[in-house]
């Protein structure tokens, strides 16, 4: 499997508002861009959609890292609250509907594919993938504006 490094951020002009969101997937020198944007929307739809399209680009099963200042995916993820979400048919702890359940299950199918780790990073401390991700998302929303 080649090994792909997927730096994701979603941005959002209000909480909905117009989003965007960016994808950079590398793979050895080679890079691509993945960006797009949704008239309403919110920050959290935008990372997880950012993700989601970085992983659906790959053309075949890779061992992916995904890099993201987004606690609620990575945590998702990492600390196993997807897993959980599923088994309780899409609650939460607190016995609350998952927000975002239909991302969360393409993202699932997604996941199944590949191999993937999730690395949470600060967000706006000078990552260049992670800076140049957040200058893409919102030049993308503000299109919409």
């Amino acid at each position: 499997m080649e090994n792909v490094m997927l730096y994701t951020d979603g941005a959002c002009s209000g909480n909905p508002g117009p989003g965007g969101f960016c994808a950079i997937l590398t793979i050895g020198e080679h890079s691509k861009i993945i960006s797009g944007a949704e008239l309403n929307t919110t920050n959290n739809r935008m990372e997880l959609k950012a993700v989601i399209e970085g992983l659906k680009a790959l053309k075949r099963p890779c061992e992916v890292t995904v890099v993201s200042d987004s606690k609620y995916v990575c945590d998702a993820i990492n600390q196993k609250w997807l897993e959980s979400w599923i088994k309780k048919n899409w609650k939460k702890s607190d016995g609350k509907p998952v927000l975002n359940p239909e991302l969360w299950q393409e993202l699932n199918s997604l996941l199944n594919l590949h191999s993937v780790t999730f690395q949470w990073i600060k967000g706006h401390a000078g990552h260049p993938y992670n800076e140049k991700c957040d200058q893409i998302a919102v030049s993308e929303y503000k299109k919409l504006i």
